[in-house]
């Protein structure tokens, strides 16, 4: 006769380590959920590392709680080890892992290598993560190979550049390429890329190469067409009137004539008193910081220039700061006569600067293509500014105030030497106009306007975003921002409806503590009832 089968006598002990595993992994769980709503910055914890330690404990008492069931019952776990149940949970453990590696490893590859699974799909409703039908068509056309260089330093955050250079390579069938360069870790290489300032873009196609002065779509898209059909593109310096030279000096415009270059610009002098003809390639003259006023007679070419669709960048200065004397400036009355821009007669004592009241600091951008990527990111510093005031609007003209100050500033009209400029009711009070845009619907004409020159000179021109503000300016007249417009979809916008604090309380019970509850019941219902079964 069989020997009757002993009961375990650890059997009372390890229920004990099985109830402690359980208690320590509903634990576990909540805390888990605590962490995760933490880290959603649904609340902010008071002490994050007691939140830390208890996840630590509970995680191993669950652990030290399953291993004392297994020595207290040994014979039970090797009964269930050596079961159908083991063998099928086997298979089917081997089978999930299985298909969790096949998963990791296509990831990495799609990570590693963008765009071998083809382009990705965009699968929110507005099509936020698609690039521009015309971005598209100009990347099918690329004949060569291109790379973008990014220049970013450790001070501008990279990731969205990342991740629209991403979207460019993924979807050139290979001949888009793109790395990263800290220019202040390889001055070398952003010097000879003729790059100045944080977030600029090299692309480069064989021997050409162009630059995009910004991170976005349209920019890109751009600087690739003008990459792939380069044409001359010409603009003149107005020389004649004591203007600060081209070539390197103590005071002098070579920074800017370099990164104009740079950008595929051929950059010349014009001396309108001698040659008394614009010629018919300047796509914009500047005017950058006279010292005598420009002759009548200049200007009446200047305007003919521009009503036949030319453009002017106007950069003066304070009337002070030049040898202008009671000497009328015809340039300043036309602008104020065809465009109603006015060049006032006052220096910008702008309170922003508590160590020098002298420099103006821009404080608001109102929305422009010239102002694209300086919103966020860059302030422009213009030393012994003159304000502008708008006048009212000419017939088909459209004026811009690009750069404004705070209402912490004013415009002093009577300046006294070694004394400390106070407001008075002569004065013009902030907030004032740094730089204004004009344009012409009818003729196609522009101007841009600076109350100041000294923000584009060598000292300060990669201070700041004062290099940005001249070559966008530049570049606006030129009208090399407008070769295509992309305009991005506009994200859907939702809203949830508020919720009562019985309400979220509910669903927090519900989905937490209720259906994983029933869950675990049905399920050790179903294994207690098999096992009365044998």
């Amino acid at each position: 006769m069989a020997p009757k089968n002993k009961k375990n006598p650890n059997a009372k002990y390890a229920v004990i380590g099985l109830i402690v595993a359980l208690i320590a992994c509903v634990s576990t769980g909540l805390i888990g959920v605590v962490k995760g709503m933490a880290a959603a910055e649904m609340f902010t914890p008071e002490n994050p590392d007691t939140i830390n330690l208890a996840l630590q404990i509970s995680a191993a008492l669950t652990l030290i709680g399953l291993l004392a069931y297994a020595l207290l019952m040994p014979d039970t776990i090797r009964r269930f080890l050596s079961g159908r149940q083991a063998r099928y949970g086997s298979n089917s453990l081997i089978i999930t892992l299985a298909f969790l590696g096949i998963i990791i490893v296509v990831n990495v590859l799609a990570f590693q290598n963008p765009g071998f699974l083809g382009a990705p799909w965009d699968m929110t409703e507005d099509q936020t993560n698609t690039l521009a039908p015309e971005t598209l068509k100009t990347l099918a056309t690329l004949p060569d190979k291109v790379t973008a260089i990014a220049f970013y330093t450790t001070s501008l955050d990279p990731s969205s550049a990342e991740e629209l250079l991403l979207k460019f390579k993924t979807n050139s069938n290979g001949k888009f390429d793109y790395r990263f360069v800290n220019p202040d870790l390889d001055p070398v290489a952003a010097r000879e890329a003729g790059v100045t300032g944080d977030g600029k873009i090299l692309l480069q196609m064989g021997e050409t190469k162009e630059i995009a002065s910004f991170a976005s779509e349209s920019e890109l898209t751009i600087t690739i067409i003008r990459l792939i059909s380069p044409e001359a593109r010409t603009v003149y310096f107005l020389q004649g009137h004591g203007e600060p030279p081209l070539e390197s000096g103590e005071i002098s415009f070579s920074v800017a004539k370099r990164t104009l270059e740079s950008k595929n610009y051929t950059v010349n002098t014009l001396d309108l008193i001698s040659t008394n003809s614009i010629p018919e390639d300047a796509l914009a003259i500047i005017i950058a910081g006279p010292m005598k006023p420009v002759s009548s007679g200049e200007v009446a070419l200047l305007k003919k220039y521009v009503d036949a669709g030319g453009a002017l960048v106007v950069m003066e200065d304070p009337l002070i700061s030049t040898e202008f004397g009671a000497t009328p400036d015809p340039l300043a009355k036309y602008l104020t006569s065809d465009w109603g821009i006015t060049l006032n007669d006052d220096v910008v004592i702008d309170l922003v600067n508590t160590q020098n009241p002298f420099q103006a600091v821009s404080s608001q951008y109102n929305d422009h293509p010239i102002t694209q990527n300086l919103t966020e990111n860059y302030i422009v510093i213009l030393p012994q500014a003159r304000s502008i005031s708008i006048g009212e609007p000419k017939e088909n003209i459209v004026q811009t105030g690009i750069i404004m100050t705070t209402e912490n500033s004013w415009g002093e009209t009577e300046l006294v030497a070694e004394e400390t400029p106070a407001f008075s009711e002569s004065d013009i009070p902030g907030p004032l106009n740094l730089a204004v845009a004009g344009e012409n619907t009818a003729t196609k004409g522009r101007v841009i306007v600076f109350g100041n020159s000294i923000f584009a000179t060598d000292e300060i021109f990669d201070a700041y975003g004062n290099g940005n503000m001249f070559i966008n300016s530049v570049d606006w007249a030129a009208e090399q921002e407008n070769l295509i417009n992309i305009n991005p979809p506009q994200p859907i916008t939702r809203t949830l409806q508020p919720v009562e604090n019985w309400q979220l309380v509910l669903m927090v019970i519900l989905t937490i503590f209720v259906l994983p509850g029933l869950a675990v019941f049905f399920g050790v219902s179903s294994w207690l009832s098999r096992r009365r079964k044998g």
